[in-house]
């Protein structure tokens, strides 16, 4: 998700008038209503704490509405119409993220308020954006006061980010995801990706030629060709259980890799630093979907 610039598409046309601005806002902001809600409502147990989270994001969200409603009615006579659009508004929270939150076993509320902290910054992205476009004096104030009110929330997601990530580490929680036997997972990216790549030879022994090299070429760094071979013919007698418990484990530290270079990435204090962890990231988002997509097809149960 950070292979791409935090905004994938700028606005491809200025915004002329105030109605169509109101439209984009008002469009932006249902949006980001009901991708926040389609996680508020969700009942399994993993997701419990991150439901608050998403409650009070989901109801910033729909009071942001009511706002521009309201200030689009004083300014110019009538509430936000789809109509006024010229051009499809750019999704500020993508489907994409929202479902990486809801599919994972990982969920915080960190995760959550970071998520939420990104999209916000993308909000104030995305305002600069229009307000160097704009060619109308009225359209382009109004643009700078939605980018203020996007700097300033994110900036208070930020410090519940902060908050939520302290009391994780407090509980001893941090990044470390618990194994089915309730052991701690090291929080090390070097000995995870050590891990990690022990648990896909042990899985991939179980595969047929072309889903093995698939899996095996996952890895940012793909093994050279010996591997890709079964090793001594010890892994028939690796009981099915065993391999399922493999595959999840492997899931889950990628899964876990993926955040921390992520976080990585946020708590960067240069530019190369941002880079390369973002860089790493994208690496990690693209080996769990594969893995992610391996496991389903091996019938993951």
């Amino acid at each position: 998700m950070r292979k791409e610039p935090l905004l994938i598409a700028v606005p491809p046309a200025p915004v002329r008038s105030l109605n169509e601005l109101y439209a984009i806002a008002f469009d932006q902001a249902q949006k980001a209503a009901r991708q926040y809600d389609s996680l508020a409502v969700q009942t399994e147990e993993r997701l419990l704490p991150v439901r608050p989270v998403f409650e009070v994001v989901a109801t910033r969200e729909r009071n942001r509405c009511d706002s521009l409603s309201a200030a689009c009615l004083a300014a110019c006579g009538k509430r936000p119409d789809a109509s006024d659009l010229r051009w499809a508004p750019i999704d500020l929270v993508a489907a994409a993220e929202i479902a990486d939150i809801g599919n994972s076993s990982l969920s915080t509320p960190y995760a959550a308020w970071a998520l939420a902290a990104r999209h916000r910054q993308r909000a104030f992205v995305f305002w600069t954006y229009v307000i160097a476009l704009a060619e109308d004096p009225l359209v382009r104030e109004t643009a700078e006061q939605l980018a203020r009110e996007a700097l300033s929330d994110g900036n208070l997601l930020r410090r519940e980010r902060r908050l939520a990530w302290r009391a994780e580490r407090k509980l001893g929680a941090g990044h470390a995801a618990r194994t089915d036997e309730e052991i701690d997972e090291p929080d090390s990216a070097a000995l995870l990706e050590s891990l990690l790549l022990r648990d896909m030879v042990a899985w991939s022994q179980r595969l047929d030629p072309v889903q093995r090299k698939q899996l095996l070429t996952l890895d940012p760094a793909p093994l050279p060709p010996p591997f890709l071979t079964p090793s001594d013919g010890n892994s028939a007698d690796t009981k099915i259980e065993e391999i399922e418990h493999i595959k999840r484990r492997a899931l889950r530290r990628a899964e876990q890799l993926s955040i921390i270079y992520l976080d990585d990435a946020d708590r960067a204090a240069d530019q190369s630093s941002m880079e390369l962890a973002q860089k790493l990231a994208a690496q990690s988002i693209m080996r769990l979907a594969g893995l992610r997509q391996l496991a389903a097809e091996s019938g993951l149960r």
